[in-house]
């Protein structure tokens, strides 16, 4: 039987009041120096508080200081954090992360908060909750999972108000918003197969969750038409351009035969029509390329870049409202974007 609201509340208020009472112990201080500290009082001093703050994260407590921050109206400052991956080695500048942010700086804006920018080192993923245990922030949007699920598992045990801009996996704790990527590295094989390519280049390091969701979608496409995936077609290449161009001219100095090629990005497709053109190759008539993110630039590129579109502004919209539906006490449930395949002329028959 579900126990009454207050009792609840009460038995919530007690769990609090012990792990307060752990974390004086261990800290050797009193309670009511753990709860000023907590709450970012500057009677603390910094090395105390910093201390506390440590505490607190390995005993899972939740400081839940933007829930509070939010009920006061102290605060109205959302963070938007983009982890810095050494092996993936994704720059803020990358077209993907320009236009998501410009989504959320709108979204944010319009419903009347201030967003806080940060970068952290996706190694270190717990920095994120210092923005909120401090009260820079109520709530964080995290852009992209890296290889960090774990991570932001123990973050969601901890109450953090926390929405990721990434895949949905098993055993998954916290909100995601994300694109439905195994329709997406479908619809781009498919659309490849249909124009009669068979030995399609696979450009994406599939140990981040959204890209092996397009690899599944890949090899699913190509297993429908009874096109056997080859190993040496699929290229774990990080979201950076000099490691996709060695990639792909690697394959064609080793003569590896190919007709088309799928990036996981428009900036990998991009590379690759860059190296296919200094190699003598036509785009799309010896090698058809298609992208994914659809960003504005595929317009522009020479020939144009057929792209997986994903339907960033809204994006910003949803990852936005889940974050403040969460503060508002909601459950916030995983959302799964649809998206669409944009023919261009690097990929048409």
């Amino acid at each position: 039987m579900t126990p009454p609201l207050g009792d609840k509340r009460n038995n919530d208020a007690a769990r609090r009041r012990l792990q307060m009472a752990d974390i004086a112990r261990l800290a050797g201080v009193s309670v009511s120096t753990v709860s000023r500290a907590l709450n970012g009082s500057e009677l603390v001093n910094a090395e105390t508080r910093e201390r506390i703050a440590t505490l607190a994260r390995e005993l899972n407590y939740s400081i839940n200081l933007g829930a509070k921050n939010l009920r006061l109206q102290r605060n109205h400052t959302i963070a938007v954090v983009i982890p810095y991956d050494a092996v993936s080695r994704q720059h803020i500048t990358d077209p993907f992360f320009l236009s998501i942010l410009g989504g959320l700086a709108d979204a944010i804006t319009d419903r009347g908060y201030d967003m806080l920018l940060s970068r952290v080192d996706a190694e270190n993923l717990d920095a994120v909750a210092r923005l909120v245990d401090s009260g820079t922030a109520i709530g964080v949007v995290l852009i992209g999972q890296w290889r960090h699920h774990d991570q932001l598992n123990q973050l969601a045990a901890r109450k953090l108000p926390i929405v990721v801009w990434g895949a949905q996996l098993p055993q998954q704790m916290y909100c995601t918003v994300g694109g439905d990527n195994v329709r997406g590295g479908r619809l781009a094989a498919e659309h490849l197969l249909q124009q009669g390519r068979k030995r399609i280049v696979f450009l994406g390091d599939p140990q981040l969750p959204e890209v092996g969701q397009r690899l599944a979608g890949y090899r699913a496409a190509l297993v429908a038409a009874k096109v056997a995936p080859r190993a040496e077609l699929e290229l774990a290449v990080p979201f950076e351009v000099g490691a996709a161009r060695a990639a792909v001219a690697s394959l064609l100095d080793r003569k590896i035969a190919f007709d088309a090629v799928i990036g996981c990005s428009d900036l990998l497709a991009i590379s690759a029509m860059q190296v296919l053109r200094e190699h003598g190759r036509d785009v799309p008539r010896d090698v058809a390329v298609v992208g994914y993110d659809d960003m504005p630039l595929t317009n522009y590129c020479d020939p144009p870049l057929s792209s997986v579109h994903q339907p960033v502004p809204e994006a910003g919209m949803q990852l936005v409202d889940a974050l403040l539906a969460m503060l508002h006490g909601q459950v916030a449930a995983p959302r799964l974007l649809p998206v669409e395949l944009v023919i261009r002329r690097s990929s048409a028959a």
